[in-house]
Formats: C-alpha cells, structure tokens, sequence
C-alpha cells in the first residue's frame, strides 16, 4: 500500500507540471510563478496550435481556440490575382503538396493543394484558408494577431486587409482583439495610417539584440508591441520596451522550460505553438 502511495504521489507531481497546471512551478532563477501571475500572462497560439496541427489551417486555429488561447497568430500573403490567404511561406512547397510562390498561384490553385498531410496523414485534405474565412470564424471569439509576411511582395495588402477588417467593424477603438505586426516596419507605418484605432507591433529578430532606446521611441510612435524573436529577450529589454510605453509578446517557445524562462522576464505575453505552455485566460471584451 505504501508503495502504491508513492506511485501515485510521483505520477501527481510528474502531471502537476503539464499544461496550465504548473501554477506554483519555479523557473530557472528559482522564482515561484504565483497563478495571479500567469493570469496576466497573454497566450497566443502560434500559426494556431502548431505543435498539435498543420499550421495555418482551420484545424490548427480551432485547436488554439479549443485551448483557450487569448489570440491565434496567422500569416497573411495575397495570390496572383489579389485574394488574401493564410499561409507562412512565399512559397507553398513545405506545408503543401504543391511548388511555387504563393504570389504567382491564383487563389484556385492554391486551394486545390493538401496543406495537412505533411504533418500528419490524420490532417490530409486541410486546405490553406483565404484571410475572410478566419475571420469570419474567430471574430468574437478570441483574438487575432495578423501578421503581414513579406508585404514588400504584395503591394496594396495593406489596404486590402484594411477593407476587409473595416468592412466587417472590425477596425473599431479599443478593439483589443485584434493586432497586426509585420517584420517590415515601414509596413507597419502605412497599416497604421489606414487603421489607427487598431493596435500594431514591429517584429525583430537576432539582429536586434542591442536596440537602443532611441530605437525603441520611434518603434512606439506607431506600434504598441515590440514582438522579438525569444532568444535576445533579457530583464533589460523588457524594461526599456515598457519605458517606451509598448508590450512585449516574445516568439516562439516550443517547451515549458522555454515558456517560464519567459515568465520569469516579465515578458506581457507568450508567442508559443504549444498553448498548454501558458496559462489559459479569456481576452477582456472591448
């Protein structure tokens, strides 16, 4: 009996430690992350769930939403013949079975691709889906970080997002359901312009390990989020970006570890394929 009791207490402790339960858990330095903590903590479902299903597709987005994700992140590109469509690659050769750039493909032809069975047989047949459809679906029910890849690519994206957003009252004050962050920055610039109301964040990556805070007052001129790739995150980065008057959603953590070391750096919320790895709250209404 004794015996068993141990057991049961080591397979409790192991299981205590996954998903949303790690809520006195202590991360690398130490600290004990209090569960009113992580309930400040904004998670965002990487491309949807992708560590759970193809990225970019319906199937990823609904298990993001399905655990209780604060926001789905989606990457926006436009075809051939001008229609928005959610895919992360200029190209469709990774996560479909066809080749190509998405902007030499018409929506058609992109639709016909398998964009499932690369990650798993049990996903064959998901399709890539156009922007309006994920937004049709999700409006309303968790947040929607937009993410404009390689607009460079694709002139007038950002008016066509903007229409599509507008048209649907999507663009309104206070919306705090929906952000758009972009790696190209003067990117960011023009979509604020055509949606002031809506709050936007720059991307950086490695490079931009020693930004200034120069750098970062300019940043926050027109973005509210400075969103950095995770590993040049440090306590110092955190502070100046929030002196600077912006939030800070570092990406992309694929561990627990990962997840509380950003934790444990005051980070504002968490960019993270496995949702599990943050703790799940409901977005406050507008």
């Amino acid at each position: 009996m004794k015996r068993m009791m141990t057991i049961l207490a080591a397979s409790l402790a192991m299981t205590s430690f996954t998903g949303a339960a790690f809520a006195a858990e202590q991360g690398e330095a130490g600290k004990v992350i209090s569960k009113q903590e992580q309930q400040k903590m904004v998670n965002i479902a990487h491309r949807g769930a992708s560590g759970h299903a193809p990225e970019n597709t319906m199937e990823a987005f609904h298990k993001g939403f399905e655990m209780k994700s604060d926001y789905i992140e989606i990457d926006v590109q436009m075809t051939k013949d001008g229609e928005l469509v959610v895919i992360h690659d200029t190209t469709v050769d990774r996560t479909t079975d066809g080749t190509g750039k998405v902007g030499d493909l018409t929506l058609e032809e992109i639709r016909q691709l398998d964009a499932g069975s690369w990650f798993s047989e049990n996903f064959t047949g998901e399709r890539v889906p156009t922007f309006e459809e994920v937004v049709d679906e999700f409006r309303g029910k968790v947040g929607i970080l937009i993410e404009l890849k390689a607009p460079e690519l694709y002139p007038g994206v950002e008016e066509k997002i903007a229409n599509a957003l507008i048209e649907r009252n999507m663009a309104t004050p206070n919306n705090n359901k929906i952000i758009i962050q972009s790696f190209n920055h003067e990117s960011m610039k023009k979509s604020k312009e055509l949606l002031p109301n809506l709050s936007h964040g720059v991307l950086t990556g490695g490079g931009w390990a020693d930004v200034t805070e120069e750098q970062l007052a300019q940043f926050a001129s027109y973005a509210d989020y400075f969103n950095p790739t995770m590993s040049i995150v440090t306590d110092e980065l955190v502070t100046d970006v929030h002196e600077a008057g912006m939030d800070i959603f570092p990406y992309t953590s694929r561990s627990q570890e990962q997840a509380l070391r950003l934790f444990n750096l005051n980070v504002d919320g968490i960019i993270t394929d496995y949702p599990e790895h943050v703790y799940h709250h409901p977005v406050k209404n507008s």
